[in-house]
């Protein structure tokens, strides 16, 4: 059994990133970075210095990242590259202008992976394709344009994405000294969560990553009309509106700010789905588990699980007492033989009373009720479940009565 096909997103804290716990057991169609550039030619660590904190410079390299400088322009000069949003292990990302429209974009640059397919890439096409009018498609990352960069070290994919704004855990750890979000945002967080994971459900599309730094803000202009108290037309030398500052106050204005699921590296289309070791295929379910995670850690502050100092054993163990139902009998003798000194059946749920133990802990803030907590508690029941056919859809979800009370 690989434990990632039904928890696929537990987390634990490295370097203020989360990385799923599937990056401990390293299923086999997941690349290792160091794998994908075996053989590659490479700079020596030592001999190179960048000076601040930033991607590492041995990544650039035949088959990896693509060198880029502030002010390049690409796609014969649509998008000029204005200032970096971010990397990761296989690309780096760009604020830039598209120059045809004026407006801002994201430039994520791939790292050149000759004959390796780009899942990703293909699942944002997919949703392109889609109808934009649904409801559920306003919470999903939107790609606009897509093209190729030839470069010293390869043939580089860009995908051309919607300009958005900080992610939860960035607006958490700038903004929220507790790393608590209050209620109403942290509810209208979840909300809008669900129904992005709806729409993608609904067209049998798996994100395979959902935790919180893939949800986003939209960066959305507040906008006050400026009018007379007399109601006389304004002076000539007056703005129609005043635009507020672009920041992200630590105020409960932000529940009205939009959200996104972004990230879609993990993503997959059910006629595509991903295979792990010793598991059949996966579906679009595997993100249920994860919506569990996300609404514990929106309210709370904090993962369901503790992650630190990881492993397998600690990480099932310990979703052996958070899970509503019992580990099902065709995986119990794998558990068994990875820690024959305990047995599924010593093993209680405890999800409710770590729930509220960790909520109410008397440090962080406390703006729900003992009684709202408890509801919350029974929906999550429902998602963190070792069967994926027994967990609750996102729609059903969507209309428990914690979610449908604000």
């Amino acid at each position: 059994m690989h434990w990632t096909a039904i928890y696929p997103c537990a987390f634990r804290r490295c370097q203020d990133r989360y990385l799923p716990v599937r990056s401990l057991l390293k299923p086999p169609h997941l690349q290792s970075f160091s794998s994908l550039y075996a053989g590659a030619s490479s700079i020596d660590p030592s001999t190179y210095s960048g000076g601040i904190d930033a991607e590492p410079l041995h990544r650039y390299r035949v088959s990896g990242y693509h060198p880029i400088a502030l002010g390049d322009s690409f796609k014969d000069g649509r998008y000029k590259v204005l200032h970096k949003l971010g990397w990761g292990g296989y690309s780096t990302v760009w604020a830039a202008k598209d120059l045809s429209n004026q407006a801002y974009v994201a430039l994520k640059f791939s790292v050149a992976k000759p004959q390796k397919e780009n899942r990703e890439l293909e699942v944002l096409r997919a949703l392109a394709r889609l109808d934009s009018g649904e409801s559920g498609s306003r919470h999903v990352m939107q790609l606009l344009d897509h093209f190729h960069v030839e470069g010293p070290n390869g043939k580089h994919g860009c995908s051309v994405l919607e300009f958005l704004g900080p992610s939860v855990t960035d607006v958490l750890e700038m903004r929220f000294a507790d790393e608590r979000l209050p209620a109403r945002l942290a509810k209208s967080s979840a909300q809008q969560a669900l129904a992005g994971l709806a729409y993608l459900h609904k067209h049998k599309i798996g994100h395979g990553d959902l935790h919180t730094r893939n949800l986003a803000f939209l960066r959305q202009p507040e906008i006050g009309a400026v009018t007379r108290k007399d109601g006389k037309p304004l002076e000539p030398g007056l703005p129609a509106y005043l635009v507020r500052p672009t920041s992200y106050p630590a105020d409960v204005s932000l529940s009205q700010q939009q959200i996104k699921i972004i990230d879609f590296g993990e993503s997959f289309l059910d006629d595509d789905v991903p295979t792990t070791l010793h598991t059949p295929l996966l579906d679009y379910r595997v993100d249920l588990w994860s919506a569990g995670c996300l609404i514990f850690e929106l309210i709370v502050g904090q993962p369901p699980l503790d992650s630190i100092m990881a492993t397998p054993v600690t990480v099932v163990q310990q979703m052996l007492e958070t899970a509503s139902d019992k580990l099902p009998e065709r995986w119990q003798q794998k558990w068994q033989a990875i820690d024959g000194a305990r047995t599924e059946n010593e093993t209680e749920n405890n999800l409710q009373e770590w729930l509220e133990e960790t909520y109410f802990d008397g440090v962080r803030r406390q703006d729900m009720t003992r009684e709202e907590i408890v509801k919350l508690g029974a929906l999550l029941r429902k998602l963190l479940r070792f069967e994926p056919s027994a967990r609750a859809s996102v729609h059903e979800i969507l209309q428990d009565p914690w979610l449908k009370n604000e």
